[in-house]
């Protein structure tokens, strides 16, 4: 059997916040609210705090103080361990034994064992309307073998399993406060991180408290962690620099440089593992056929040319990102050179319009109320109009603009995906048939199959052909036109320390403090 044994553990990022907190006088702030609480400034609010449940990276960001995982990444995207200390691959690669820590329980006191693994896994699976059932579709199975160990069954081989479990689909909440409280469970949950769930404000606050048992207190110095969602990215900075907030995450790529005159502050950036795109409806509702993008593959290949990838880095996001044409970066070794960035291409765009009988075309371009979104969209609308189409701009909030995609209400959404260390996570959910995130609603056999096998192999340079042979097709169809990979942007009170920046994107608590 093949062993393999992780080492390390995670740590953290930063916080945020406008409005009446402005009105929270210096002195509070400096009598010790700094010393004992932790804010950090979202960009956007969460969707429910359900890991079964959730989508949203922000919902991820807070997680990572709320849901231990079993399984983490590190900055190099190696495997490390969390709530498993170690794993071991059966010969055939159709089984994952994990040994568990111990000690460990819950914020309402339950231990955390194999039982409670078992519960989590199938939880994920079965629960309806679970957003990590794509994600863990292989495992047929959990067999509980002792208290510390279970195994992971598999209908067949699944290379990314390692890395799903160091997400939310490896993120362990109580079995018993999941039963009790099925349908609310998001409103109140109750899970097995450092900090515990202590009162949500939609659109205001996530408060969390200091988990006193929790296995890693060592590396827990806050008494509280305050997450506080602002849309506005000058309004985050603001409350930055007025001393409301800590951390913020995602700053406006035009605020880096003054940022940097500030010796307050630190700045830190890393490229992320997903990406910025549009995303279209092409066959998740009737509404695919009542707009243009939607009901031609010539029409939507028209719409790329028409953009300009690195004008749009440059205008759009102050050059603070890396221009792209598929679900990894051009530096990643899973992207498929057969498939490079096309050029520009105005009078080409304007000629597969003649073609498809498509004059001035008009579509909805769906976006987040987030000011990048907000720059991104009026940028591509500019562009696109040179070639003769109509982009009529939707500014819709996150959490609502997610639910009217899961229905097929719109022509095209400008999404982002925060990446995950696997390829796979970039890729499966959303264009595999059926599956949970693929909003754009592409549905194609041969794409299912390429998909399939890149899971069942661990074999590298297999996996690379296999996703060649998808971003050849998916790059035709284009049911996601993908634009370019951020820089996670952060700027934060120079006396934090212990801030890890993993590519995730994903701000590590353990190991925080002021200094």
């Amino acid at each position: 059997m093949q062993t393999s044994t992780p080492t390390a553990s995670p740590i953290g990022r930063f916080g945020l916040r406008w409005g009446a907190a402005l009105a929270i006088t210096a002195g509070f702030f400096m009598a010790g609210a700094q010393a004992q609480t932790l804010r950090i400034g979202l960009a956007e609010d969460p969707d429910v705090l359900d890991p079964t449940m959730a989508r949203t990276f922000v919902g991820r960001i807070v997680f990572s103080s709320l849901c231990d995982k079993l399984l983490e990444i590190d900055e190099k995207l190696n495997i490390v361990p969390q709530l498993a200390t170690s794993y071991i691959w059966a010969p055939d690669n159709k089984a994952l034994i994990l040994k568990l820590r111990k000690g460990v329980t819950f914020h309402d006191g339950e231990k955390f064992d194999a039982a409670a693994v078992k519960f989590n896994i199938e939880r994920h699976k079965n629960l309806a309307g679970s957003n990590r059932r794509g994600e863990l579709l292989p495992v047929s199975g959990v067999d509980v073998l002792d208290d510390q160990t279970v195994r992971l069954n598999l209908s067949a081989p699944f290379s990314p399993l390692l890395a799903v479990l160091a997400d939310r689909a490896g993120m362990m909440v109580s079995p018993k406060a999941a039963q009790e409280n099925p349908t609310g469970f998001g409103s109140k949950p109750v899970c097995s991180g450092p900090f515990k769930f202590t009162e949500r404000v939609a659109q205001d606050r996530i408060v969390l408290e200091r988990y006193q048992n929790y296995w890693n207190k060592s590396e827990v110095h806050f008494d509280k962690v305050v997450f506080q969602p602002i849309v506005d990215a000058t309004v985050r900075l603001a409350n930055l620099r007025s001393g409301q907030l800590d951390f913020i995450e995602r700053v406006a790529p035009s605020d880096i440089a003054q940022i940097k005159t500030d010796s307050r502050f630190q700045v830190a950036r890393i490229v992320e593992l997903g990406y910025q795109g549009i995303t279209i409806n092409t066959g998740k509702s009737d509404q695919a056929q009542k707009n243009p993008l939607g009901r031609d593959a010539r029409v939507r290949e028209a719409f790329e040319l028409s953009l300009d990838r690195a004008g749009i880095v440059q205008v759009a996001m102050d050059g603070e990102a890396v221009a792209g044409n598929q679900w990894v970066p051009p530096s990643n070794a899973f992207y498929a050179k057969n498939n490079p960035i096309p050029k520009r291409n105005i009078a080409r765009a304007k000629a597969l319009l003649k073609e498809a009988g498509v004059t001035n075309p008009t579509f909805t371009l769906m976006t987040p109320t987030t000011s990048d979104a907000q720059r991104m969209a009026q940028v591509v609308q500019a562009m696109a109009k040179e070639a003769g189409f109509d982009v009529k701009i939707q500014s819709t909030e996150f959490a609502t603009s997610l639910s009217l995609a899961d229905k097929g209400q719109f022509d095209a959404y400008m999404l982002a995906w925060s990446g995950r260390a696997d390829p796979d996570g970039n890729l499966f959910s959303f264009h595999g048939c059926k599956q949970p995130l693929n909003y754009a609603g592409y549905c194609k056999p041969e794409v299912d199959d390429f998909l399939n096998r890149s899971r069942s192999t661990r074999d590298l340079t297999e996996r690379a052909k296999l996703f060649e042979q998808v971003s050849a097709q998916v790059g035709k169809d284009r049911p996601i036109i993908y634009l370019f990979h951020r820089n996670w942007l952060w700027a934060y009170n120079k006396k934090l320390t212990g801030v890890r920046t993993i590519p995730d994107g994903l701000i590590r608590v353990q190991g925080l403090q002021f200094k």
